[in-house]
């Protein structure tokens, strides 16, 4: 893996002789009482500006503070005129825009398309306050307010829309954000280290045109510059031997035998990218995808670019790649380099107030509350769920806090922040228990072009060793003043077991009489397009759940995740989910279908019905894709097989599968055979209510998972 330079190191800005601000400014007269006559930075967000390091521009804007410069916030603004956006004045480097943690779509549509009433990051859970597509809405509002300022995007919203690339929304493939916010530079996945150095090089007395070597980055050129080297993408995605001969797949003794040309042997059934340059000249070479205008027109051509952007991943052997637009190329820079644990801890160690601004008041921010008592251990994911984001925005490559620094922030927030009682809500991530794991070679982990560390099982390569995540968790409870720590986090199963060590420290000690984890589905079909493990590891991890749980006399739940109607599905397989969940005593309260985000690897199933996980052909393999508002319903209906309301569309499907004899009025029946007066109605007929959505908490300034989960509740036991 290559080495980037420490964020920490930089020589600071002449402004930081201001110190440091209670709050970043939102208005002229706290610039005033702070001494300043202008910004050097002004952050747009969609979200309040709560100042947590679970929220973007908090993070974004203490760290730049940390550097020398001044940063302000211009929160939720008014976005029908300019004018809201002038409100701090002309920013002497540049605006940075955001849609907030959450996608902007994601936030206020349901998965039917429905506008959402609430907003998690509003204060009073109001919704309507921030635009749709509030990236693009956001960049022309201050492109407008001061023509000649830079403009650099980044966040969830445009990191997930660098390229071209499938809007559910509007069911069709709409070209990079970057060229419809008219950005000058576009900044993808966690962003730190990129904005300190645009920052330095902007004050140093660049353009924001001649960045254009920065890794993490997205900007618009004429065509290839000379001295590139171009590969065809299409010509890439083929069988063959990987060079140099390290296989990324293989055990030590393995790699170590390849090494050899003799004993070299290719791996079955794994596809390779065939090398067409030299591997002196991979940090000159370029791969260019089909165009915008191919991919929008041929779905297959989109999973084949959405396949070749995933293989493309990994800081440790990623290209560039470039897309044209018109007239225009969309260049990607590789992605960035994983941020050390010393860097972590920096960016969690600013001084946060762990608050609101002021400016609301004792309004109530409903993710605030989620998680002013959490805290982020890690980053990055290498699970590879094709239905999330999460890797495609932070990266497979686990980015970790010590320990000391983990424990400082309790007791900081033991000390500091109003209201504690003594409880932390959650010690996580975007998973629970990723936390120190990682390939046990760098040279492989370089090397790898693997999408899931886990699918289809854990790999021999992967270190899962939990011990150094149950020593933080005795530490962290061991603590003066702190009575419990929760895990809240999603807990991957599948490693988990791995350690029985650690699940017993997590029912012992951990959990509050219910733990959340996703199985998502129980069919191959699914599973295998979700990249997730089978049904097996769930109950190897509820045996040893139990276990531990009886041993401490506790009386303790799983409560498992479904996902309705995800690519792969059919109608059996959700029949069958069903029956399961009936059996055990599982009864759905909210429930959404697949929601298609942007980028994701699902997405590109849902839209072009191929396989991108396998090379994509014209003859390659087809996905059954449940589409249509009829069939997503079904679904859905199926996961609420005990509410009246879906009673009606059930039986219709089991008497057209077949299955007529689940329904009656035995236990051995999935629904009755009467139907309650006053229900069974359509929905429109019936007056829906305000969708509702569950709200998982992702402590990196990361909206919740797009593919929006089943949310279950015990009801009964066998």
């Amino acid at each position: 893996m290559q080495t980037a330079r420490d964020i920490s190191g930089y020589r600071k800005h002449w402004a930081a002789r201001f110190g440091t601000a209670p709050f970043m400014p939102m208005s002229r007269a706290e610039m005033d009482a702070l001494g300043w006559d202008s910004c050097d930075v002004i952050v747009v967000t969609g979200d309040a500006y709560v100042d947590h390091p679970s929220f973007g521009m908090a993070i974004i804007g203490r760290l730049l503070e940390a550097q020398g410069f001044r940063v302000g916030i211009i929160a939720q603004p008014d976005w029908h005129s300019a004018e809201p956006f002038a409100a701090l004045g002309r920013p002497n480097l540049f605006f940075g825009i955001t849609a907030g943690n959450m996608d902007s779509m994601v936030n206020r549509y349901t998965s039917e398309r429905r506008i959402r009433s609430d907003d998690a990051y509003t204060p009073g859970g109001e919704g309507g306050k921030r635009p749709d597509r509030s990236v693009i809405v956001y960049a022309q509002r201050a492109r407008e307010a001061f023509k000649d300022v830079p403009i650099v995007v980044g966040g969830i919203e445009a990191s997930l829309r660098r390229i071209a690339h499938f809007d559910y929304w509007s069911e069709k493939v709409r070209r990079s954000i970057l060229l419809d916010a008219k950005a000058d530079l576009l900044v993808y996945g966690n962003g730190e280290r990129q904005i300190c150095e645009i920052a330095h090089r902007l004050a140093a007395g660049e353009t924001i045109h001649d960045i254009t070597d920065l890794r993490g980055t997205s900007f618009a050129r004429k065509s290839t510059p000379e001295g590139w080297i171009e590969i065809d993408s299409t010509h890439l995605d083929a069988p063959g031997p990987l060079n140099p001969p390290v296989d990324p797949y293989a055990m030590e003794p393995e790699i170590r035998a390849a090494n050899t040309p003799a004993t070299a042997r290719p791996v079955e059934n794994v596809v390779r990218f065939v090398r067409r340059v030299k591997t002196a000249d991979r940090e000159r070479s370029v791969i260019r995808l089909p165009a915008f205008e191919q991919v929008a027109a041929d779905p297959v051509l989109y999973a084949h670019a959405s396949r070749i952007l995933h293989l493309e991943a990994n800081p440790g052997n990623a290209r560039a790649l470039t897309q044209r637009h018109g007239d225009v190329d969309v260049w990607l820079n590789p992605p960035p380099i994983p941020l050390t644990t010393k860097e972590m801890d920096y960016v969690y160690e600013r001084p946060y107030r762990r608050l609101p601004h002021p400016f609301y008041g004792d309004a109530n921010i409903p993710a605030y509350k989620m998680i002013r008592f959490s805290i982020s251990i890690q980053r990055g994911c290498f699970g590879g769920c094709t239905f999330c984001s999460i890797t495609e925005h932070e990266g497979r490559i686990i980015q970790n806090r010590s320990e000391s620094s983990v424990i400082r922030e309790i007791e900081e927030i033991r000390d500091n922040v109003p209201g504690f009682t003594g409880v932390i809500s959650d010690l996580g991530g975007p998973t629970a228990n990723m936390y120190r794991l990682a390939c046990k070679s760098p040279a492989i982990e370089s090397a790898c072009r693997r999408p899931s560390c886990v699918f289809p099982a854990v790999c021999p390569n992967l270190n899962t060793d939990h011990s150094p995540l149950i020593r933080l968790y005795r530490r962290a409870r061991e603590l003066s003043g702190i009575k419990k720590v929760l895990i809240a986090s999603g807990v991957r199963y599948d490693l988990a077991i791995e350690s029985p060590d650690y699940v017993k420290e997590l029912a012992q000690h951990h959990t509050g009489g219910y733990l959340k984890i996703a199985p998502e589905a129980l069919a191959d079909g699914p599973l295998s397009k979700m990249m997730k493990p089978g049904v097996g590891a769930y109950y190897r991890f509820k045996e040893l759940f139990d276990k531990y749980s009886k041993e401490a006399g506790k009386e303790q739940y799983l409560i498992p995740y479904f996902i309705a109607a995800h690519p792969g599905t059919s109608d059996e397989d959700m029949l069958e989910l069903a029956l399961w969940l009936k059996k055990n005593g599982f009864r759905a309260d909210q429930v959404q279908a697949f929601l298609p985000s942007p980028m994701a690897t699902a997405t590109a199933m849902y839209h072009s019905g191929k396989n991108p996980l396998k090379r994509v052909s014209r003859t390659s393999e087809a996905v059954r894709i449940p589409k249509g508002l009829k069939v997503r319903r079904l679904h859905k209906a199926f996961l609420r097989y005990h509410d009246a309301e879906n009673w009606p569309v059930l039986r219709e499907a089991l008497r057209r599968m077949g299955r007529s004899d689940l329904i009656g009025n035995g236990k051995h029946h999935l629904i009755p055979a009467y139907q309650p007066s006053g229900t069974g109605q359509p929905p429109q007929a019936r007056g829906v209510g305000p969708a509702q959505r569950p709200f998982r908490t992702q402590h990196t300034g990361l909206p919740t998972t797009p593919a929006v989960r089943s949310k279950p509740f015990k009801s009964k036991r066998p």
